[in-house]
């Protein structure tokens, strides 16, 4: 094995490692965990769409894309839109109350690991095979395009707002390290951007805001 592969698998590893304890935006926002009924699991399309939208920038909401689920639990566009961002309702599905918003350059990444999920390939397992396709320039996954990730501990039924909102950010930068984007490769506290997976395809920055901020 080459010093390269060496070097790759290592920093694979290592990421792995880190996403077993801390998962991101990266594998959670399209994860299809198996879970008993939430609040969430039957909402109507308007609720979902007023939902998923809040993930955005404000000035980038009414033409978004907006995807979700039907009566079935099926994901489904629920709006077309023009705009640059796709924001994504809670999953029925999930334990966690969360809605995100990525860039349009990014959705064919997010599909993929819909795919290999419907395919029984999920976990690091999908993680390491997206990789590799991005590696191979077979997937894109451009730099720089944003996915912003809204999580709550559930919504007012009757307003639409998202209780207890938080809001992070995921700015992909695949091969990047932290020496390259002059950023820390490890926390460095609240607001502070860092880069997580650096040297993989799956490299990104983190923006975690103080909570309450």
């Amino acid at each position: 094995m080459s010093n390269s592969s060496i070097r790759a698998v290592v920093r694979a590893l290592r990421a792995l490692a880190v996403l077993a304890v801390f998962p991101t935006g990266l594998v959670a926002q399209d994860a299809m965990a198996e879970a008993e009924p939430t609040a969430w699991s039957s909402i109507p399309a308007a609720m979902q769409i007023q939902l998923a939208v809040q993930a955005a920038p404000p000035a980038m909401r009414e033409a978004a894309v907006v995807q979700g689920y039907d009566a079935d639990g099926t994901f489904v566009t629920l709006r077309d839109g023009e705009g640059e961002m796709i924001c994504m309702a809670p999953n029925p599905a999930s334990e966690r109350f969360e809605v995100s918003c990525h860039h349009r350059d990014l959705e064919p990444f997010f599909e993929r690991g819909r795919e290999l999920v419907s395919e029984g390939i999920t976990g690091n397992e999908r993680t390491l095979a997206r990789w590799a396709e991005v590696d191979a320039g077979t997937l894109p996954l451009p730099a720089g395009r944003t996915n912003h990730i809204l999580t709550g501990s559930g919504f007012d039924p009757e307003t639409g707002e998202i209780v207890d909102a938080f809001t992070r950010w995921v700015v992909y930068m695949p091969g990047k390290t932290g020496a390259e984007l002059g950023l820390s490769e490890q926390p460095a506290g609240p607001g502070v951007p860092w880069v997580m997976f650096p040297g993989t395809a799956g490299a990104h920055i983190m923006i975690t805001p103080p909570r309450g901020g």
